[in-house]
Formats: structure tokens, sequence, C-alpha cells
């Protein structure tokens, strides 16, 4: 794969039909969920988005092995319903293909909130990182990631504004959120990191100008 500011490689099973998502621009999207096993056996369903065009070259099937090559992609949910931010996985290749599962992320950009180290009951260190990716025509994609151990230490030291190159993959967590005296179960989608690397230390202008 090319080197690129967002790639995200995933291969995993269809677990259910595309379903029209919405229009943009003269496009068609779809959407449909991929489940993808990590080692452990814990499995991870991600929601794909991909182009009318792109599902009519490739039609995939429910239990479809599928691989899917793209960009992580943030939406900021203002209509009330569901998380506020949405994380879901822009398709630019779709392939119907065998073999182990897959769950690959690798990001560049710079961290636009400051870092939060916690740790778990059992003393391990958790670094929680949001990550202002730029895509074209000046938008950025605002993206959570988890660190942990001494990568989190690590982190936990840089700014805001610091750029940085991470690996990873995708992981989903799910919570419970008190909505209307109501416990309501939701699903939250973050990038587990297994590896970051800075690579520039944020001047004090852009330092502001990434926690606006």
């Amino acid at each position: 794969m090319e080197q690129s500011t967002n790639s995200v490689e995933l291969q995993g099973i269809l677990a259910g039909r595309p379903a029209y998502s919405h229009s943009a621009g003269g496009d068609v999207y779809f959407r449909f969920p991929l489940t993808v096993q990590r080692l452990s056996g814990v499995a991870d369903t991600v929601n794909i988005i991909a182009r009318r065009e792109l599902l009519q070259q490739t039609e995939i099937l429910d239990g479809d092995r599928v691989y899917v090559q793209g960009e992580l992609r943030s939406f900021n949910n203002k209509s009330g319903y569901g998380n506020k931010l949405v994380i879901t996985v822009f398709a630019r290749l779709l392939e119907i293909r065998e073999g182990e599962d897959l769950n690959r992320v690798r990001l560049f950009g710079a961290i636009c909130k400051p870092p939060t180290l916690r740790r778990t009951p059992m003393g391990r260190e958790i670094c929680d990182i949001m990550l202002a990716v730029n895509r074209r025509y000046g938008r950025s994609d605002y993206l959570p990631c988890i660190a942990w151990g001494r990568v989190a230490e690590r982190v936990a030291c840089w700014n805001v504004g610091t750029q940085l190159r991470l690996t990873g993959r995708i992981q989903s967590r799910n919570y419970i959120k008190n909505e209307n005296d109501v416990a309501v179960e939701k699903t939250a989608f973050e990038v587990s990191v297994m590896d970051a690397e800075r690579l520039e230390e944020a001047a004090p202008e852009a330092a502001r100008q990434a926690e606006r």
C-alpha cells in the first residue's frame, strides 16, 4: 500500500448486506458491517461506507470473506440520536478474498486535545489521544486513539499540536450511557495503538490552532 496520512486494511466476514447510507455530490453511498476477529477471539464489527459504483464492481453477499482498503473517517453527529462522534471506514477497494482476518491502521496527524493518562484497576497505563488527520479540501478527521503500557507513558508527555505517526487496529468498545434516566448500551470505536512515533514538536501557535 502506498504511504498516506490515513490508511486502513481490513479482512473479515460480511455481517449484513449493503444498505443505503446517504447521497452527496451526485454520488450514492452504501453502508455495511464487517466482522473482524482479534487474535484473542473477540470480534469487532466495523461499519464500512462505499460508493455504489464500487459495490457494482464486486458483488458481496452475507458470509463472504471481504478485503477492504480505505481510510478511517469521522462524522460529528448533530441529530441527537446515537453517538456524537461516528467512526466508519471509507472503502476505496473491495475484494472477495480468502485468508486470515486482518485489521491494520496507519495514521499521520496531530494531537488535538491534551492526552489523558490513566490506569486500569490492575495498574496498567492507558493514554487517550484525539488525533486530527488531514484529508483533501481542507477537511480533517478527528480520531480517538488509545495507547497502552510504555507507549501510553510516552505519548502522555507529548503536547497538543505534536505531529505523530502511529500504527494500530480499529477496535469496538461497548458502554452504558444514561439517557433520560434510561440505561442505553452504545458502541464506541477507537484505534488501539501498537506503536507511535513523534515526528515534530508543536510550535506554540500550531498548538493553539489544534486545540480549537
